[in-house]
């Protein structure tokens, strides 16, 4: 999972197991970010459409923007105007892409899961540092 801000900087990656939901991370993806500042909006896909979930970031005055399930039962909680703003995942999904340079990444050939961790940090830092030195 990763966490970045608008221009596609990273903020927060960490890695969890495969048959963990991503939903109930979305608090610890937000703790374990490298900046002080809580950010304002949290753009993620259909998994986080959990009232719950909602709830749990406003409390925290972070504003979730994701499209609603197909089907859902409640009524919606936002209408067209915040979700325009999820026409800018595709920064997340090109800084995805990125991570997905490292060769260790794509293919997990790791055994232990804090290695693994590592690889995912080390490749943060270089695409980082590509970012800023060029």
């Amino acid at each position: 999972m990763v966490m970045v801000d608008g221009r596609g900087h990273l903020l927060s990656a960490f890695t969890i197991a495969a048959h963990h939901a991503e939903v109930n991370t979305l608090e610890t993806l937000v703790d374990v970010r490298i900046c002080e500042r809580l950010p304002e909006r949290l753009i993620y896909d259909r998994a986080a459409d959990a009232d719950w979930v909602r709830q749990k970031l406003d409390q925290r005055g972070i504003e979730l923007i994701c499209p609603h399930r197909k089907n859902r039962k409640k009524p919606p909680t936002q209408d067209g105007r915040p979700l325009r703003r999820y026409r800018k995942r595709w920064i997340v999904e090109r800084t995805i892409s990125w991570l997905f340079n490292y060769r260790r990444l794509t293919i997990r050939y790791e055994y232990y899961p804090d290695l693994f961790q590592g690889f995912v940090k080390m490749a943060c830092v270089l695409i980082l540092m590509r970012t800023f030195c060029n």
